[in-house]
């Protein structure tokens, strides 16, 4: 595999960065071939990774950052056997709403947001609306991707 900076998660065998495995450039269906087990990595873009081949199994979503073991990423195991590498996306903009189908009051996001909670006192958002970009959502935040593929 191929090796480019800016979009790139490379994979270590120990923990800390010990015994570089492989580097990722471009989404991998099976990394069988390459890996055996994953105990730290370093991710330059941001990627899906999954437990099992073909996108399968448990997911976890890596930003940009260094993981010096798989409990960093909340893993639950070293296995990493297929990832998807992604880039954040500009311009981005979001809309969440307090009820279904698009109503109730409205927030416009165009930037990151670590806790809808904690910044704009939204408990329930019952529908958001992608207008450019693609984000990705995790309980009580999200982030701007897109699929680079």
């Amino acid at each position: 595999m191929g090796t480019k900076l800016n979009d790139c998660i490379t994979f270590f065998e120990d923990r800390n960065f010990e015994v570089c495995l492989c580097e990722a450039t471009t989404d991998q269906p099976d990394l069988r071939a390459h890996l055996n087990c994953c105990n730290s990595a370093k991710v330059e873009t941001g990627c899906w990774i999954y437990e099992c081949p073909n996108y399968v199994g448990h997911q976890h979503c890596l930003r940009k950052g260094e993981y010096p073991d798989y409990q960093h990423w909340m893993g639950f195991s070293d296995s990493i056997r297929s990832c998807i590498i992604t880039a954040i996306s500009f311009p981005y903009c979001l809309h969440i709403y307090e009820k279904n189908d698009f109503r109730g009051g409205l927030l416009e996001f165009m930037d990151n947001c670590p806790s809808l909670q904690g910044d704009f006192y939204y408990k329930d958002i019952q529908s958001c609306n992608v207008l450019e970009g693609t984000m990705t959502a995790e309980a009580g935040s999200f982030q701007p991707t897109v699929d680079t593929s």
